[in-house]
C-alpha cells in the first residue's frame, strides 16, 4: 500500500493538473476510496494548501492559491526549468541585489533527483552567459559555491587574484553576496587582518570549506560596504558633499556605485564620492547641475569654486555675443 506522504504528493499533483475534480475522479486517479480522498484533502488544508470544494453530486475539488507557499510538486522537466530560470535570474541580477534567486536555487539543487541534477550540470557546461562588454563573467557553479559558503556559517580558505593579478590565499569567514547591477561581490571577514573585506566574485579561484564553524558578531551592512568599496576604493581621493535633497532623489543623480550615501535629516543627503584628483572631482560635481556643498576636503571645494568662476567668466558676455551683427 502506498504511504500516506506519497499519497498526499500524488493527490496534489493530480489536483494541479486541471481546474476541478470530483471526489470519485480523484479516488480513481489516486487508487484510494472516496473517504480517503476526503481525509487527505483535510490534511492538505492543514499544511497550507487551499483546496476548495462544492457540495453535491456535481460538486468537486479545486486547488487555489493560498496565503503562504506550501510544498510544491514538480516533475523532472518542471524542476529543470525552474532551476535554469533561477540560475539566469541570479547571473543577470534581474531580481535586484538580494540573494533570493540564489537561495531558492541552492534549496532546489539539494533535493533534485540525480538524473535532473546531472542534466542541469550538462546545461551549465554547455551554456555560455554573455556579459556586457565591461562586465566580467562568473560561472554559475562558483556563484552557487559562494552562496553556499555564506549559508553554511563556517570558515573557508579563499584563493583570490586581485586587480593587479596578484594571487593570494587567505582564511575568511563568509557573510554575504551582493549584486551591484554590474557584478557580484563576496563579503567576508579576513581572519588574519580581522577586517571585513569585499572580493569580486569573478576573481575568486577557489573557496574550500575548513569545517570550522564561526559565529559572526556585529557584521556590517554588506550592501553599504560594497557601495563604499566600489565608489571610493579605486580612487586616491574622496570628497564629502551635502546635497539638499532626499536620498531617493540623490541616488538618481549619484548612483550607489559612484558614491556612499547617508541621510542628513529628511531633506538632505551626505555623499562620499571618489575621484582621481581635486580638479577631476570638481568637474564631476559641477556636471551634476544641482545645489550642493563640499564639506571636505578644502582642495576639492577650492577646485569647484575655480571651476564655477571660470564658467561664469566664459559666459559673462554670452548675451552680447548672441546679439552682435
Amino acid at each position: 500500500m502506498i504511504g500516506a506522504s506519497a499519497r498526499l504528493l500524488r493527490l496534489v499533483s493530480v489536483l494541479a493538473a486541471r481546474p476541478s475534480w470530483t471526489c470519485a475522479e480523484l479516488a480513481e486517479r489516486t487508487g484510494v476510496t472516496e473517504r480517503t480522498v476526503r481525509r487527505d484533502v483535510a490534511k492538505l488544508r492543514e499544511i497550507g494548501y487551499v483546496v476548495e470544494s462544492d457540495p453535491g453530486p456535481w460538486g468537486g475539488y479545486r486547488l487555489r492559491a493560498g496565503s503562504r507557499v506550501p510544498p510544491l510538486i514538480l516533475d523532472d522537466e518542471e524542476a529543470l526549468a525552474v532551476a535554469v530560470g533561477l540560475r539566469e535570474a541570479a547571473l543577470s541580477g534581474a531580481l535586484g541585489g538580494d540573494q533570493a534567486a540564489l537561495s531558492a536555487l541552492l534549496k532546489l539543487r539539494q533535493v533534485l533527483p540525480r538524473r535532473v541534477a546531472d542534466r542541469l550540470g550538462e546545461m551549465d557546461a554547455a551554456f555560455v552567459h554573455t556579459p556586457r562588454p565591461t562586465e566580467p563573467q562568473i560561472t554559475p557553479g562558483m556563484l552557487l559555491e559562494l552562496a553556499a559558503a555564506c549559508r553554511r556559517g563556517e570558515r573557508a580558505r579563499l584563493s583570490y587574484r586581485d586587480g593587479t593579478g596578484k594571487a593570494t590565499v587567505r582564511d575568511v569567514d563568509p557573510y554575504r553576496l551582493v549584486h551591484t547591477g554590474r557584478r557580484w561581490y563576496f563579503v567576508a571577514r579576513d581572519v588574519a587582518r580581522d577586517q571585513w573585506r569585499t572580493f569580486r566574485a569573478d576573481r575568486v579561484g577557489r573557496l574550500q570549506p575548513t569545517g570550522r564553524p564561526v559565529e559572526l558578531t556585529d557584521p556590517p551592512d554588506a550592501a553599504q560596504l560594497v557601495s563604499r568599496s566600489t565608489a571610493n576604493g579605486p580612487y586616491p581621493l574622496s570628497a564629502t558633499i551635502r546635497v539638499p535633497l532626499p536620498m531617493e532623489q540623490v541616488l538618481r543623480l549619484i548612483p550607489a556605485t559612484v558614491g556612499t550615501h547617508r541621510q542628513d535629516g529628511p531633506d538632505a543627503t551626505i555623499v562620499d564620492v571618489g575621484g582621481p584628483d581635486p580638479e577631476g572631482l570638481a568637474r564631476y560635481l559641477a556636471g551634476l547641475a544641482t545645489p550642493l556643498r563640499v564639506l571636505a576636503p578644502d582642495a576639492v571645494r577650492q577646485a569647484l569654486v575655480r571651476r564655477v568662476r571660470e564658467l561664469l567668466a566664459d559666459n559673462a558676455d554670452g548675451r552680447a555675443d548672441d546679439t552682435s551683427c
